[in-house]
């Protein structure tokens, strides 16, 4: 069982956002199928919420300790704030010294849940403060199991631009597959590496905290090489140091069917679906041709090709049977 609790606030009465709300949503979509269309998240949406006693209800809630499930992610999109106290999540009916919910409450009431594994991802200014000290010295800890991604460190704004947050843009695009792996699979972590990459030398810098044992899938996509194909790895290389001797038979052009000159020997069709198979575990940057700069003068020159330090892991993966 996945769920998910998805908040965005745009209605603050001194500072109305434009694109909480429409982060949220997005948000909320892309949660509930994988790329594959099958389901995924069960997913509570809310926006414009005008209390700090009604985001208080939903989120002790999502996190009863009497409920369990194998994940828990916890987005918002809103307005942050820091200060002697601590962090706080605000709502609109924010006043001096009660802007909203303290962020270490949030985290406690995460370290407190049976959910195993906890996910808290926050669009909103000074975010990256959830999970520090307070002022005052006092700690709540990062239990295991949990993972925390903010679109800003605890002393930066985060922007919006055109309708939407900087950061969710980013993480939007990073669900829909731009993050994920040679597999599919999307995690925190390679969402966050990819929106840290894509920020480049923006001044708003995502913040990632975690303490988690086993590997999260927070969504998961096509994968840009087929299973199949990921699966043969171990059948054209029998250990990860080997290399692959090519010859112009993997060549599907080297054939006399074709107008130019060819080179024996001629494209077999066993050797040409082998090498296609080639060609795109490449492109994922698995494998290198050996002394040429492309796999078709590999062939052709008959040399070789090897696995990559990626091919390597992915090679394991295969002969542990977990792929």
């Amino acid at each position: 069982m996945k769920k998910a609790l998805v908040i965005g606030i745009n209605n603050y009465p001194t500072a109305p956002l434009k694109g909480a709300i429409n982060d949220a949503k997005d948000i909320s979509n892309l949660l509930k199928t994988n790329g594959t269309d099958s389901k995924n998240f069960e997913v509570k949406f809310y926006d414009d919420i005008q209390t700090r006693g009604e985001l208080m209800k939903l989120i002790v809630a999502f996190f009863d300790v009497n409920i369990e499930a194998d994940m828990g992610l916890l987005y918002f999109a809103g307005h942050g704030y820091v200060n002697e106290l601590g962090g706080f999540i605000v709502t609109p009916d924010h006043e001096s010294y009660n802007e909203g919910i303290a962020m270490n409450d949030i985290l406690g009431f995460a370290n407190k849940s049976k959910i195993r594994n906890k996910v808290i991802i926050l669009d909103c200014c000074k975010s990256g403060k959830f999970g520090d000290p307070n002022e005052n010295g006092s700690i709540t800890p990062i239990e295991t199991g949990t993972t925390i991604l903010t679109s800003s460190r605890k002393n930066e704004p985060s922007k919006e631009i055109n309708g939407h947050g900087v950061f969710t843009n980013l993480l939007i695009e990073g669900l829909k597959g731009g993050a994920a792996d040679v597999r599919g699979h999307i995690s925190p972590g390679g969402l966050y590496a990819y929106i840290d990459q894509a920020l480049g030398a923006h001044e708003q810098r995502p913040v990632f905290k975690t303490n988690v044992t086993e590997f999260v899938e927070l969504r998961s996509v096509i994968p840009q090489v087929p299973l199949s194909t990921l699966r043969k790895l171990t059948e054209y290389f029998h250990s990860p140091s080997d290399n692959l001797q090519l010859d112009p038979s993997f060549e599907d052009t080297n054939s006399n069917d074709v107008e130019h000159k060819v080179i024996e020997p001629f494209a077999k069709p066993e050797n040409v679906a082998i090498f296609k198979n080639l060609q795109k575990l490449e492109g994922v940057g698995l494998i290198v041709p050996v002394g040429e700069e492309h796999m078709y003068f590999a062939a052709m020159h008959s040399k070789k090709c090897k696995l990559t330090s990626l091919g390597h892991h992915y090679w394991r993966l295969v002969s542990e049977n977990r792929i």
